[in-house]
């Protein structure tokens, strides 16, 4: 693994997705950097959240939206997202082996690494507007 670059700008990004308790896009993460009073220019941001997924100190995740978000955690678990509000949360269960060894049999792939993102409605969604 190459020697990690931890400029001032990809620190504080850093530090701002492992104390994140949601899936921000780019545009959220400038937003709550604002808010923190860091004024870094969006380049800077785009090419810090690039950099950081790249050395794997982050995920980005792209789930069927037009915004990639990013996750701090990086062990292997899956997402689930409301089809009424966007948010976005974790699914900790494991994907079972029986399910890609399926998988594999239908497609002839070798599957290497499994990210099942599942959609449905969150509880606040569920509970009836007055």
């Amino acid at each position: 693994m190459n020697k990690l670059n931890l400029t001032k700008q990809r620190k504080v990004i850093l530090d701002l997705l492992q104390h994140s308790d949601d899936h921000p896009t780019a545009s959220e993460i400038i937003e709550r950097l604002r808010d923190q009073g860091h004024h870094f220019a969006y380049g800077t941001v785009y090419n810090s959240l690039k950099y950081l997924t790249e050395m794997e100190l982050i995920r980005e995740l792209k789930l069927g939206e037009t915004a990639s978000r990013y996750d701090a955690r990086t062990d292997d678990h899956h997402h689930i997202v409301c089809k009424r509000c966007g948010k976005v949360d974790e699914v900790l269960t494991e994907v079972p082996a029986e399910w890609l060894k399926a998988v594999e049999q239908e497609t002839a792939y070798r599957v290497d690494h499994a990210h099942v993102v599942l959609e449905g409605v969150c509880p606040a969604c569920r509970i009836p507007q007055a």
